[in-house]
C-alpha cells in the first residue's frame, strides 16, 4: 500500500505552556491520520463496528524530533508496513515544512 497523507493544523488547545504542541497531542494527530486512511480504503471505524470488528493498538514507540507551534501545518504520512493473520505494523511520520517533527511505530491487533 502506498503512503497516505493527512494535513493537520496545530490549534491553540494543542499547545503546552511553552507554546509547543504537547507530546500527547501527536498521538491524536497520528490516530486521526490512521482513521482517515481506513475510511479512504473502505474500512471505516463505523463500518467495522457494525460488523463486530475492530482494530486495537497494542504497542507503540513514539519519537519526538522537533517542536511544532501554533498554526503550523503538519503533513502526517501513514504506511501500513506489514499485515499478518491478526496483527499489523504501521509507521507514521509528522513533518512541518518538510522537516520531521515526530514519528510513531505501532502494532495493532484485529
Amino acid at each position: 500500500m502506498s503512503a497516505h497523507h493527512t494535513s493537520i493544523t496545530v490549534r491553540f488547545s494543542d499547545l503546552d505552556p511553552w507554546g509547543h504542541v504537547n507530546h500527547a497531542r501527536y498521538l491524536s494527530y497520528f490516530e486521526s491520520a490512521r482513521i482517515e486512511l481506513l475510511d479512504d480504503i473502505g474500512f471505516g471505524i463505523l463500518d467495522m463496528a457494525t460488523t463486530g470488528r475492530q482494530i486495537v493498538l497494542v504497542e507503540l514507540t513514539a519519537k519526538y524530533l522537533a517542536a511544532s507551534n501554533l498554526h503550523d501545518s503538519l503533513d502526517v504520512t501513514t504506511r501500513v508496513g506489514s499485515i499478518q493473520r491478526a496483527t499489523s505494523h504501521w509507521h507514521q511520520e509528522a513533518h512541518c515544512d518538510g522537516a520531521p517533527v515526530a514519528t510513531l511505530d505501532i502494532r495493532c491487533a484485529f
